[in-house]
């Protein structure tokens, strides 16, 4: 490893200077050296943040010797006039025993060697430090030492001493507006600098967010994509860190800035917050929900996550759930496969210790997925032939949520009752915001001179819901009872197509028709001559009496 990298270790520049000591006694930290760079140091930026300059303030001036890998100060002496004003008004407002308008620089350096202890390369300055509101007076009332300098350009002092390095609010940007959405701005960063370079890190990164989404299937886990019905509650899940440097802000403003597809509608009410666990009181935040204008947009906001009643650390994740809907109302902004329906988050944070900014971090996308079905109806002996009027319900007897058996309704919503779709003039029936899941085809009305059609299944089975981005593949499978034929079906962008097909009933066969025909001819014989028979039998009868 080179010397200039194991500067970077150095101890006195972490967001506070660790225990200076002051006036030829060596500094309690160890440090190596590099031959080149005489007088610079050079501030890295973390490797997730935006590009930043910082500004130089000179505190004391002194004399810096680089003995036994350490640095030692002497001759110490105010840089300024406002650097005298600054750092005292400060102490005296604390009142600091001993130091008064008299106080010299060199008793200051003592005190502030004696009193700051226990700090390392990666101390980071509370907010109520004594540092950090020295170096808030110092930002604000002493001019900086030259021009501000990029993040990983070496800074050279024209004067060995002691220096402040805060970021610069300027090359963030102004307050709600996130140019570069990646910028925040360090913890104060004092260091000596003098002799050999020295080589330190920002004292800060950007908070980052994740979000999740809940699949209906049993045993299912919070991923990057799921499927469902429409009209079915789905479980989102926000997950938001803070920035490591959250102690040295006085308040932090943070947001959850989640956007909705367009066919998506969240339940406002269902939203809940958590910190490290704890929930957290509804009045501590604020939600909001905006539809209007083309908008979709769910925002959960902190004007200060600090005063939220839990303890917010640089360790802590903010955790918000919600639900959402696939909207029968917005059913034609629902998109059926494809990419799905995006929901993207970013957060919106305070980004400058002891400034009014606002940083973005970087979006974070899930989607939620959900299919259509076509079914065309069409005569067995002519594809040609569609078959309009025709009524059939399909009934949800496998779907993933697992809610029991349920009949897709009109909208693609479920219900409990059964609703019957009709062919049109094409012969088709179509349905959007099916879940995956097994679903049941039945006929319930059937044009005259047809069969009804044997009930029939088809199952809709996603897979790559595991997968990070993109889109899922589908898999459909059919099975019937009967003779009836249902076609191959097939997938095209999240629609599945099932084709059925009908055959016309048979005309029963009629033999015997002569034979009947004649059986009548031959009985009407017989009747016309017992007719006749009975006639003569009473004339006879009626002349033998009259004898």
């Amino acid at each position: 490893m080179s010397l200039s990298k194991n500067i970077a270790r150095l101890a006195v520049t972490a967001g506070l200077t660790a225990a200076l000591s002051f006036g030829g006694v060596m500094a309690p930290v160890t440090m190596a050296f590099a031959a080149e760079g005489d007088n610079t140091i050079t501030i890295t930026q973390n490797a997730n943040n935006g590009a930043t300059k910082f500004k130089a303030y000179q505190i004391f001036k002194a004399d810096v010797l680089d003995k036994d890998g350490k640095k030692v100060v002497s001759n110490v002496s105010w840089a300024s006039d406002e650097a005298e004003d600054a750092v005292l008004g400060v102490l005296k407002g604390e009142s600091v025993p001993g130091i008064s308008d008299a106080s010299t620089a060199q008793e200051v350096a003592d005190y502030l060697s004696k009193t700051i202890a226990d700090t390392t390369a990666t101390t980071v300055v509370e907010k109520d430090n004594l540092l950090n509101k020295i170096a808030l007076a110092v930002e604000k009332a002493v001019p900086p030492t030259g021009e501000a300098f990029d993040a990983g350009a070496a800074f050279t002092a024209t004067n060995k001493g002691y220096y402040l390095f805060m970021t610069d609010a300027a090359s963030i940007g102004a307050k709600d507006n996130y140019a570069d959405k990646k910028q925040t701005g360090t913890s104060p960063i004092f260091a000596v600098v003098g002799g050999s370079a020295v080589e330190v890190a920002e004292k800060t990164d950007i908070p980052t967010v994740e979000k999740k989404v809940m699949d209906d299937k049993s045993n299912s886990n919070w991923a990057d994509k799921a499927d469902s019905q429409m009209g079915q509650n789905v479980e989102y899940q926000l997950t938001g860190t803070v920035a490591k440097n959250v102690d040295t802000f006085d308040t932090y403003y943070y947001q959850f800035h989640d956007e909705l597809s367009a066919g998506l509608t969240a339940n406002q009410a269902s939203v809940e917050v958590k910190v490290d666990g704890a929930k957290i009181d509804p009045d501590k935040y604020a939600v909001s929900y905006d539809q209007e204008n083309g908008n979709n947009l769910l925002t959960v906001t902190f004007d200060d996550l600090k005063s939220s009643g839990a303890t917010v650390t640089p360790n802590s994740k903010i955790v918000v759930t919600y639900t959402a809907k696939l909207d029968p109302a917005k059913a034609k902004k629902v998109v059926v496969g494809g990419e799905g329906n995006e929901n993207t988050v970013k957060l919106i944070y305070s980004n400058n210790p002891g400034h009014d900014g606002k940083g973005e971090s970087v979006p974070d996308t899930v989607r939620d997925y959900t299919y259509a079905l076509k079914l065309v109806k069409e005569d067995s002996a002519d594809s040609d032939v569609k078959l309009s009027g025709v009524k059939f319900t399909i009934q949800a007897t496998g779907a993933d949520e697992g809610t029991g058996i349920q009949y897709v309704q009109e909208d693609g919503s479920f219900g409990d009752t059964a609703y019957e779709f009709t062919t049109d003039d094409k012969g088709e029936i179509s349905v959007k915001g099916l879940d995956a899941g097994t679903y049941t085809v039945k006929e319930t009305h059937t044009l005259d001179g047809y069969n009804t059609l044997s009930d029939f299944t088809f199952t809709i089975t996603a897979t790559g819901l595991d997968q990070n981005e993109g889109a899922n593949a589908l898999q459909v499978t059919t099975s019937k009872n009967g003779s009836d034929l249902v076609a191959t079906p097939s997938f095209d962008s999240g629609t599945v197509t099932l084709t059925v097909q009908n055959k016309k009933g048979s005309g029963l066969p009629l033999t015997g028709l002569n034979g009947v025909t004649f059986t009548w001819i031959a009985g009407g014989a017989v009747l016309c001559i017992g007719v006749a028979h009975l006639i003569r039998s009473r004339k006879q009868a009626e002349e033998s009496e009259q004898e």
